[in-house]
């Protein structure tokens, strides 16, 4: 059997592969190269072995190529891929930085407007307690001046100030919230200092009422006018809306207590002191009386007050004497004027201390008490004037002692 395969398969491979002869002719010459079945295999072998080199090598070469492209088209996209994420990265933190210096300077706008509203309100607190004598010291102002001329009538009904602390953000965190607690607590503290100069104005007013003197008639006077509140020192504040608001705040309180202050200046410049030095007694009223002279009915226009003779007579306001001498039916005589319309009259004297032109103060002696002039006996004939008018002094003397 191995035989016969063996026989087939040398027949088959010298069938593929006969002897074959090269002639070669040159020169007139006949040459021959016998080339044998085994070389001839041989040479086919190696000739196979070329070629399929040759294909290996071609199809190596192509597979490398796509290999390498898409290799090169992954990294591409990665790179890609990581540049834009490095661009997105570095966009956040501008953003981020931007995001920090705007919150910055906030806190700083916020710390500034904070303090300067602190600043305004401990001005203010120190006008309220009297330890400024003008709004141009308690504002610190000196430019841009505005007449704020008003008074409580002109207001409308006062309400109770809301809780503002109820309704404060209540999603605001840190400083912010710091700077609400901070905004809500000085909202407080105009809004009792409003009702501490309301209350003061009232008090004031009601001191007036008690003379009987029509309040609006003094409150309106020439030599008064309007408060006068300087705002250069609340410009700075007034940079935004709110502050602007803020500002318009303080002005409000401002006016009301420059009112207070106003009323307060007034009922301290009337003449509601005492116009006696020592204890004494009332021994005739204001109006119509039983003249004691005549016996007939006839207007007093003043009030008689006794004491002793030689009493001092004191000016019941600041002033400055108008007259100082005799005058008919008053003996000697001494006439204050204390501005806004008011003016004092006292009569009977014995002596006069002082001259006109002289200015004199409040308690400051301008006589003695006597029985000069159309008098039955030692007492001081006083009168209050307001616009050439007289009015009872008694009320003005009852007023004077919710003051003196």
């Amino acid at each position: 059997m191995a035989m016969s395969v063996w026989s087939r398969t040398k027949k088959a491979f010298e069938r593929t592969f006969p002897e074959r002869q090269i002639y070669h002719r040159s020169g007139g010459s006949v040459r021959y190269v016998s080339i044998s079945p085994w070389r001839q295999a041989a040479i086919a072998g190696l000739a196979s072995i070329i070629v399929l080199w040759c294909l290996f090598a071609t199809v190596s070469v192509l597979l490398r190529g796509t290999t390498g492209n898409l290799v090169s088209g992954g990294s591409d996209r990665k790179v890609a891929r990581y540049e834009r994420e490095l661009k997105q990265a570095r966009a956040g933190e501008a953003i981020a930085l931007s995001l920090l210096e705007k919150r910055t300077q906030e806190f700083e706008q916020h710390l500034s407007e904070a303090e300067s509203r602190h600043d305004t309100l401990k001005r203010l607190v120190a006008y309220l307690e009297g330890n400024s004598d003008s709004f141009s010291e308690a504002l610190d102002g000196t430019n841009a001046e505005v007449l704020v001329d008003s008074t409580i009538e002109e207001a409308d009904a006062r309400t109770s100030h809301p809780n503002r602390t109820e309704t404060a953000s209540a999603d605001s965190v840190g400083y912010r919230s710091k700077f609400d607690t901070l905004r809500t607590e000085q909202e407080d503290l105009l809004a009792f200092a409003e009702d501490a100069a309301v209350t003061r104005a009232e008090r004031a007013r009601g001191v007036l009422r008690l003379t009987g003197v029509p309040v609006s008639q003094v409150a309106n006077t020439g030599e008064m006018g309007g408060p006068l509140v300087e705002l250069s020192g609340l410009n700075a504040l007034a940079v935004n809306p709110e502050n602007a608001s803020f500002t318009g705040r303080v002005m409000e309180v401002a006016a009301r207590l420059q009112e207070a202050r106003q009323y307060e200046d007034l009922i301290h410049a009337l003449p509601l002191g005492a116009p006696v030095g020592v204890p004494y007694r009332e021994t005739s009223g204001y109006g119509v009386r039983t003249d004691p002279f005549t016996r007939r009915y006839a207007y007093h226009e003043g009030v008689d007050i006794g004491a002793f003779y030689g009493a001092p007579i004191t000016a019941t306001a600041p002033g400055k004497v108008v007259f100082a001498g005799v005058k008919s039916g008053y003996g000697r005589c001494v006439e204050v004027d204390h501005g806004l319309g008011f003016r004092t009259r006292y009569g009977h004297l014995a002596s006069i201390a002082v001259r006109a032109g002289t200015t004199v103060a409040i308690g400051q002696k301008v006589g003695t008490m006597g029985s000069t002039g159309r008098s039955t006996g030692p007492h001081l004939h006083y009168e209050v004037h307001f616009r050439g008018k007289t009015y009872d002094p008694i009320r003005f003397l009852r007023a004077g002692k919710h003051v003196h």
